[in-house]
Formats: C-alpha cells, sequence, structure tokens
C-alpha cells in the first residue's frame, strides 16, 4: 500500500474546497485536494445561472439575517474573511466584479468559468498537489486525532489535518452526495436532519394542474406563507416563474426553506400561500386606478380593459376567482365585484403541498452540527485536526450570494487554521 504525507488534504472541489486548499496553501502548507469527479469547481460553474454569483455586497448583519440556517455561527469567519474580503481577492486575481440587484456581485465577464479557472490556476501556483478522479473511501481518525485518509484505490494519504468539504446532498450531479456525513458520524459528530432549501415549491392548485400558467413569469412581487393555524410565517418578495408543478425562481426559492421548516414542524399538511402582485399599492389604489380604466374605456370587456395593467395570461383566471365574467363591461359591473378583484391581485391564493425533493433543491439544510465545530477555526470540538467547510455543516442561506459566501468564507478560515496546527504556527 502506498502512503504519501501532506500537512493538510481536503476532501472536495467545489467552492468551500477550493477556498481552502488556497488559504492552506498560502501559508506554506503542503496540501493536496482530492476530488472524486473528473474536475474541479463543478458546482461553482452552474451557479448563478452559469453566472456565479461570487458574493454580496451588503453590509455583515444584513448577510446574517440572509442566512436562516444558522447565520450566526458565520460571524467570527465572516470578520476574517468576509464579502468585502471576497470582492478584494478576487479583484487582485484579476476577476473584476459587479454589482447587481438586492447587491448581488458577478464576474464581469458573465461567465461563471472565469471564476473557477481563476481558482484553480492560483491554486496550482501554490503548489497543491490535486488529485482528480480519487474517490475517498474512508477518513482515517486515531484515539485523539484525524491522521489521513483512504482512497478507493487503496492509496493511504496521512496528514495531522483534514478539510472535509465535500458539500450535502443536493445537485448530486456535481458530486455532492453525502458522502461527508458517514466521515464525519465516524469522529463522534452529531448530524441533523437533512432538508431541502433553496428549493422550488410544488402546488395543487387547479390552475398549477391545467398548466394555464406554466412559464408564466412574475417580476418584483411579494409572497407570504401561512401556517395550518392561519398566523404569518413568512414573506418573501421579488421574481418568480409558474411551473408545471408549482412556483419557482427567487422569492418561491427562499420559501422553500420555510415551507420544509414547517411541514417539519406540523407534518406534510398542505400550507396557504398569497402572492402579491403589486406590492407596492394598496388595494383600495388598484381599485381605483382599474376602475378609471374601465371607465376610460365602458364598451371594452373587461379582459381586455385590464391588458397592460396585469399580466395577460394570469386576467382570466383572477377574474374568474373574483367572479366576474370576463366579457363584462363597465355598465354591468359591481364596485363591490371590482373591490374583491383588486383584494385577489393583493392576495392570489395557492395551495402549497411542499417542496421539490432535497437531490433537486439548490442547497442541503442540515448537516454536521455547528454545536460541535469552532466557530473561529471551523475545526471539530471532537476530533483534533479534523475541520469542516461549506454545506457539509448545519449553516445554509438564501441564493443571492449568501450560500457562496459561506463557503468562501469557511474554506478560508478552515484553510488557514488547519495550515497553522499542521505547521506548528500559533
Amino acid at each position: 500500500m502506498n502512503r504519501t504525507d501532506y500537512d493538510v488534504i481536503i476532501i472536495g472541489g467545489g467552492p468551500s474546497g477550493l477556498m481552502s486548499a488556497i488559504a492552506a496553501s498560502s501559508q506554506g502548507a503542503r496540501v493536496c485536494l482530492v476530488e472524486k469527479g473528473s474536475k474541479l469547481g463543478r458546482k461553482l460553474i452552474i451557479s448563478g445561472g452559469g453566472r456565479c454569483n461570487v458574493t454580496n455586497a451588503k453590509e455583515q448583519d444584513e448577510l446574517i439575517k440572509q442566512m436562516p440556517g444558522n447565520g450566526r455561527f458565520m460571524y467570527s469567519a465572516l470578520a476574517q474573511f468576509g464579502n468585502r474580503d471576497i470582492m478584494r481577492f478576487f479583484e487582485e486575481l484579476g476577476v473584476a466584479l459587479k454589482e447587481e440587484d438586492r447587491g448581488r456581485m458577478f464576474p464581469v465577464t458573465d461567465k461563471a468559468v472565469t471564476v473557477a479557472q481563476a481558482l484553480i490556476d492560483l491554486l496550482k501556483r501554490q503548489g497543491a498537489t490535486i488529485l482528480l478522479n480519487s474517490s475517498v473511501k474512508q477518513v482515517l481518525y486515531d484515539e485523539e486525532r484525524v491522521t489521513g485518509i483512504f482512497l478507493e484505490s487503496g492509496e493511504e494519504l496521512t496528514s495531522r489535518c483534514v478539510i472535509i468539504a465535500v458539500g450535502g446532498c443536493s445537485v448530486p450531479q456535481t458530486g455532492s452526495t453525502g458522502d461527508g456525513y458517514a466521515w464525519a458520524k465516524a469522529a463522534g459528530h452529531t448530524i441533523t436532519d437533512l432538508y431541502p432549501t433553496e428549493v422550488p415549491l410544488t402546488a395543487n392548485d387547479a390552475w398549477i394542474k391545467d398548466k394555464s400558467l406554466q412559464g408564466l413569469s412574475l417580476r418584483d412581487v411579494e409572497m407570504t406563507l401561512f401556517a395550518p393555524n392561519g398566523k404569518k410565517i413568512n414573506t418573501q418578495d421579488g421574481d418568480l416563474i409558474f411551473t408545471h408543478f408549482g412556483l419557482s425562481g427567487p422569492a418561491s426559492l427562499r420559501m422553500g426553506h420555510y415551507v420544509s421548516i414547517s411541514q417539519r414542524k406540523y407534518g406534510a399538511v398542505p400550507l396557504s400561500l398569497t402572492i402579491d402582485l403589486m406590492p407596492a399599492k394598496t388595494a383600495d389604489e388598484i381599485a381605483k386606478e382599474s376602475w378609471s380604466l374601465l371607465e376610460e374605456q365602458p364598451k371594452k370587456a373587461v379582459k381586455n380593459v385590464l391588458k397592460g395593467y396585469l399580466p395577460e395570461r394570469i386576467i382570466p383566471l383572477l377574474l374568474s376567482l373574483s367572479s366576474i365574467a370576463e366579457e363584462t363591461t363597465l355598465s354591468h359591473m359591481k364596485k363591490q365585484e371590482w373591490s374583491l378583484l383588486a383584494k385577489t391581485i393583493k392576495a392570489f391564493p395557492f395551495t402549497i403541498t411542499g417542496t421539490l425533493s432535497l437531490q433537486e433543491a439548490f442547497i442541503t439544510g442540515g448537516g454536521v452540527s455547528v454545536k460541535e465545530i469552532d466557530p473561529k477555526t471551523m475545526g471539530s470540538k471532537l476530533k483534533a485536526g479534523l475541520y469542516f467547510a461549506g454545506e457539509v455543516m448545519d449553516v445554509h442561506a438564501h441564493t443571492g450570494g449568501y450560500n457562496i459566501t459561506i463557503a468562501f468564507s469557511s474554506g478560508h478560515a478552515a484553510g488557514t487554521s488547519s495550515a497553522k496546527e499542521s505547521l506548528g504556527i500559533f
């Protein structure tokens, strides 16, 4: 059996693994990055619709607010290497960035491969060993600490420090298949319940089943989720798209977290959700504004009057829900009916049955318990020399550059700390 020694071994070539390897090798450590796939940065390359939203420009407190999955755990890591540091890091690598809506930061090239290649090139310049197509069979431990890893090929790699950065169970085609949980368990760690988050919503309303709205996109709407007892759970705003199974798009993905959490609490019961199609206006303002349009065109059917005021494909459904015939004209319209239409525009109802599966989610909720991880170093509190980075931990955020910020920030902390431990730097 072949044995090779390193100061730090990182398992996983995604964003957290790449940053871990870069941070560790920058300290002068002999680093080995082990990736079971044929190339590095697979999840990075498909992130942000293939454009890679590298971080978010908002202030740190706002970043934490956008991390519903144990976001406070990230305070120390973000203080060491936060969003401003991430932006500076890429600019110094020659990757120019631009800010878009909601603080999202993208490469000027609009190509995720620009980001991935810059990281890979830097890692190579720093002299790290990269092993592709190399599956890890086991992380090796003695009574006190990690001692290395054992590959499926039969090779043993020894090291005083190992970073598990293999992601969760979501988007398995990128290599995130939950491998890290068993290795963490073997070291005594607790794995909290796994669930889908940043995930599309499923619904069973007639207008979803008949696919009449499929493909329709809406901008700047506001959606509110309600518990079975009618109490408001959460409100999210942004864009959404109707699908053949329910709702997707940024606002829906963020709401996916709260649907998953709620169904874990209440059971797999349907949840009510309303969509405010015009959040900037009150129901009274909508009623008065749209009634004026009807008065300007008294002989026109209401379905035609509302074209241009509302998305055309949604008009028949809104009228039906308000008990208004599509061909009705002003002379046959009652203001009471019109008031109901305005209220429907402000609270378009849906029955949410759940979310897509964990494998179909963008992010995995749950993972290695953060109670057992040092937030400053990302080091295990249970096994010396063992570190974690990224989605394998029970920490996650909404879409918008927040999850990749967690990956880079935690990866930097794990890489820096593990290298210092292995090299005896204090």
